[in-house]
Order: C-alpha cells, then structure tokens, then sequence
C-alpha cells in the first residue's frame, strides 16, 4: 500500500506502469518473489480519484487484481475517462471496487466500498505490532543487493546504451541473461542481440520465459568466437542456434552435425560465381558498364547455391575481381 502518486496528471497511467515495474525489479532482486504477474506472484490493486486543480481529491476506486504491467497502464487510463466522464456529465463516482477486462480494455463495478467497515479496519489478532531497533535496520540494509534502478544505470554505462535499449531488455526480461553472457566474454552488442532478438522470439513462441531456453552464455560465446575467425556467418550462427535449441547438442556438434561452415574456398565460389555469370550473362554487362550495385544480384545466387555458407563479402570481392571492375 502506498502513499497517493499526486500531480501526474495525464501521465498517471505511465507514472502507475513505472511504479509497479520498479516495485516487481526490486522484489525479483531481494529474491523474495519471481513476481510473474500473468501467475499471481504479484497484482496491482490501482487506486484512481481525479481532482480539479485546488480542490480536494475525488472519490477513489480501487481496480483489483491486474496482473499485467500493460494492463496498470491500461486500466489506470480506462478509469481515468470513466470518473471524468461521470463528473462531466453532473454525476457522482460511487467508492467501490471494479474489475478490468483485458478484451474490451474498460472496468466494470465490483463491491461497493462507500463506508469504513466495508474496508474491515479492525486489528488483526495474529499480526502483532512490531519496532525493530535502528541497529537492526541498519544490520538488513547492509545485506541489500544494488538496487534496481542502480544496476541499470551502471550497466548501460558500461555497455553504451541508452534508456530506449535498457527498457527492451528489462521488458523482455533478458537483463539478467544478457550480463552472464558478457560476463562470459561476449561483446555486449552481440549479447543483446541474441538474446533480446532471435531467443526472445523463439521463448514468445514457446510460451517460457528465456531463462529457461537450452542455450547458455557459453553456446554463445562461442559461437561468437567462430564467427570472429571466420568460420560463421550471421545465417550459419542462426542454424547453429538453432539446433542448439532444438536438444542437438553444443554449437560444435551442431556444426558437425549439419555440415555448416562457411565455405572459403576460392575455387569453390570462384565456380559458383561463373555458375551464377552464365545463367545472368545481362548482369555482368550492367556491372563492367558501372552498375556495380547489380552485383547483388550474383551475390546473392551464390549464397543460394552454397545454402547461405559463402561470405558475401568475400563473394563480392572475388566477382569483382573476376569481372575486372574496381569498387
């Protein structure tokens, strides 16, 4: 139970958003709840009175139990342009309970809660009042971990990225993932990619959360690694991953298994290239005459002849070369 959020006006659906996210980032780093709100870890019972600039406060209702961070926001905003709507028109906001409906994104009546005893303020029995020292408090405070909101500002420091990047990864709830993973010795730009790109996606299709994906900030080390040496592409590393995921073993198994490596032979794709010349003969014409941007065109009938394991750098080197055109 917290104390009234006032002057937030418009932004009062964003502003109760925000509170609830850092409420859950705090709980999951104290460790005293996995706060999965879809599960019933945590819900938001949100409160909303309007007041004209002035005056007093409104007469509140309580919305209960949302388990969404989006639906806060959304439930918070629906309430907002009921009670207006209500007052608008010279009515009166009954104090009481509603519920929120995902589908139609509005609220509807509950209990009402117009008298004191509605809300059973009586003393419980079995919770006996407690004053714990200034030492004691003081000893706990000593334990806390860094504090949310902290972390993420030291950590997007380190890594160079801004608010924008921050909120994708504590949304997607990776944040945690993506720091093993640079821990691990991987740059933090490929570990936002993977995990806030390719396994975010596959965990959303799967329905799990990402942590729970067969993959480790080991697997993606080193794939990182044969990438850096040459061995992989973008496209290989993805069928890497991919079998990773699928139970086929470490990335070198997968490797082995599926025959992926890029191919660098330059007889290999200096045949695939002239392959590729002779069923486009036009385009070699508009190349040699200064359209080198149709060299896509050969480039990219390459990588499908070699199922995506040539370099493409490297293809557009050697077609160049072949043709006798500078870049």
């Amino acid at each position: 139970v917290t104390k009234p959020v006032v002057g937030t006006g418009n932004l009062a659906p964003l502003v109760a958003r925000a509170y609830v996210t850092e409420l859950r980032d705090i709980m999951r780093a104290l460790g005293v709840s996995d706060v999965k709100m879809e599960e019933g870890s945590l819900r938001c019972d949100a409160n909303v009175s309007l007041n004209r600039p002035g005056e007093p406060w409104g007469t509140r209702s309580e919305t209960k139990n949302v388990n969404s961070l989006r639906s806060v926001e959304r439930a918070v905003r629906s309430e907002i342009e009921r009670q207006a709507a209500v007052l608008s028109d010279g009515g009166r906001v009954v104090q009481e309970t509603r519920h929120f409906h995902e589908d139609t994104g509005v609220t509807t009546p509950g209990r009402s809660k117009e008298h004191a005893e509605d809300y059973r303020y009586f003393p419980e029995p079995d919770l006996v009042p407690i004053a714990p020292s200034r030492e004691w408090v003081a000893e706990l405070r000593g334990t806390l971990p860094e504090q949310p909101s902290v972390r993420r500002a030291r950590l997007a420091a380190q890594w160079g990225i801004g608010d924008f990047e921050m909120a994708t990864l504590v949304n997607a709830g990776v944040l945690d993932l993506v720091e093993s993973t640079v821990a691990a010795g991987v740059a933090p730009d490929a570990a936002r990619k993977w995990w806030a790109g390719e396994f975010t996606r596959v965990a959303n299709e799967r329905g799990v959360d990402p942590s729970e994906l067969p993959v480790s900030p080991a697997d993606i080390g080193r794939v990182e690694q044969l990438m850096a040496e040459g061995s992989l592409n973008d496209q290989l590393a993805r069928q890497v991953f991919e079998g990773v995921l699928a139970g086929e073993g470490s990335p070198d198994e997968v490797i082995a298994a599926r025959g992926l490596a890029v191919v660098s032979d330059d007889g290999a794709l200096l045949a695939a290239i002239d392959e590729a010349l002779s069923a486009q003969p036009d385009v070699a014409d508009k190349i040699r005459g200064g359209k080198v941007q149709a060299a896509g065109a050969i480039v990219g009938a390459v990588m499908k002849a070699t199922r995506g394991q040539a370099d493409a750098a490297k293809v557009r080197a050697l077609l160049l070369e072949r043709l006798g055109v500078a870049e």
